[in-house]
């Protein structure tokens, strides 16, 4: 595979906004499969994995304690603006495209270093919320998920960039396929394996109790999350005996406004000037097409939790067999797009990922069914897999190599913002209606995403020259 340094970012089959191309030759499916066999492959997916562990903790899984230590729903609902660090990562994503972090950068590289801090904040933080009462410390226990957070979403932007120029455009579908099973097994780790450790933790098996948090146990959670901070190890050992990829050549800046410009406007501009009036379309689309998953993805472990499911059964069902589910589909979605291109396959995904939603408001009418809940997950994860990998080959498809880490983190931000913002009210929106009206609510939010993906298909962005 030629390294990304020798690819022409604007050829005509790889440009990055060419997503609906079809490439000159189709491969066997001996070699669609082989790819996934691959160093950079495998690299991603050990990376996935430690992509993939902070996220549940500061939310899916938070909520579930929080829940558990007898917090009310509207408040779980205004933490899950704790998320909303992904959806600024932009920000100071160009600082980390470009900034040097003293003797790290000598030391590993541009990449590797800003991967291996962000990777030991994570760890401590997560000693921090391991530590926190919530029932009596949930400040503390914000200010480590705003820490984790915020730690994470910079693991992210360097991670990124790593995949992006480790391989060209037509391998991305094969790289995000192994990221997400790195990252979804990771989610099995967090969020399956956190509630089976903490149940093994408890001092004695929980009773039946009507006294809001009267299940909770601090000393669990603290045994759960301190596994989860040493897991960390999986990311960092990876980084260490990692390359870093060939680094792309950047114009020296003269002075400390040329440095400015380069890091903070160019990426910016490029990716205006490359697709003019279509970028507008492009951005919408990146904005809205995850919204109904994220939305109802807030109130998941809440409505788990009022339904009476336990959590082992929690844990079985949503976290390893849900989970499982969602690799099939990412399998699935990153071979469809590398054998039928990337936007069928973001429609395929966004039109199953709304309907898989009111499979949950017909949960909500069967009470505690676990039947009725490994149907309703399988259907939910399988979607979720497929539009997962297809999503994030288009938005690797649409950043210049020049700019890959600031230009991804701008997608993909743009990818959250509305989305968490809009969560934040679903924990008042279910206690002021009720659990099947919120579902189908969110499902009703993926209509227009529909709507801009065939917008999107009809006027294929052509990228321009700069």
């Amino acid at each position: 595979m030629p390294p990304p340094s020798t690819l022409p970012p604007t050829a005509p089959s790889e440009a990055p906004g060419s997503a609906v191309a079809e490439p000159p030759t189709r491969p066997s499916w001996g070699e669609t499969l082989r790819v996934y066999l691959e160093p950079a492959s495998l690299r991603m997916f050990a990376l996935g994995f430690s992509a993939g562990l902070p996220l549940l903790l500061v939310l899916g899984t938070l909520s579930f304690r929080l829940r558990e230590a007898g917090l009310d729903r509207t408040t779980i609902g205004y933490l899950s603006w704790v998320g909303l660090a992904y959806g600024f990562k932009w920000c100071w994503a160009p600082l980390v495209d470009r900034l040097p972090i003293p003797l790290l950068t000598r030391w590993f590289g541009r990449r590797r270093s800003w991967l291996l801090l962000s990777q030991a904040l994570i760890m401590a933080s997560l000693v921090g919320m391991a530590l926190a009462d919530p029932r009596t410390q949930l400040h503390l226990v914000v200010w480590c998920a705003l820490a984790v957070a915020f730690a994470s979403a910079t693991q992210d932007i360097a991670l990124d960039a790593f995949r992006i120029e480790s391989a060209d455009v037509r391998h991305q579908g094969a790289l995000a396929a192994t990221y997400q099973t790195g990252y979804r097994l990771a989610m099995i780790w967090a969020g399956a394996g956190v509630l089976w450790i903490a149940a093994r933790a408890e001092v004695a098996p929980a009773a039946v109790a009507a006294a809001p948090g009267a299940l909770y146990q601090q000393g669990a959670w603290t045994t759960a999350y301190l596994v989860m901070a040493a897991s960390m190890l999986v990311g960092v050992l990876t980084v260490l005996f990692s390359h870093e990829p060939a680094r792309v050549a950047l114009s020296p800046a003269k002075n400390a406004a040329d440095w400015l410009r380069g890091a903070l406007i160019e990426p910016f501009a490029d990716f205006l000037r490359r697709y003019g009036r279509q970028a507008l379309l492009i951005l919408a689309l990146i904005g809205v097409y995850r919204i109904s998953d994220v939305v109802m993805g807030i109130m998941a472990n809440p409505f788990y939790v009022d339904m009476g499911y336990t959590k082992d059964e929690v844990a079985a069902v949503t976290k390893v067999f849900g989970v499982i589910m969602t690799l099939v589909g990412a399998f699935v979605g990153g071979a469809l797009s590398l054998r039928l291109g990337v936007m069928r396959v973001l429609m395929l995904g966004a039109v199953l990922s709304a309907a898989s939603n009111l499979l949950f408001a017909w949960l909500a009418g069967h009470g505690h069914d676990v039947t009725a809940l490994i149907l309703v997950i399988s259907a939910d994860n399988l979607s979720a897999g497929v539009a997962s990998a297809a999503f994030i080959a288009y938005l690797s498809g649409l950043t210049n190599v020049r700019y890959s880490a600031t230009q991804y983190a701008l997608f993909s931000s743009m990818m959250l913002l509305a989305p968490k913002w809009l969560a934040g009210y679903s924990g008042a929106f279910v206690d002021a209606y009720d659990y099947p009206t919120f579902f189908i609510a969110t499902a009703c939010l993926g209509v227009p995403v529909l709507l801009l993906i065939w917008l999107a298909t009809r006027l294929a962005p052509v990228e321009r020259k700069a």
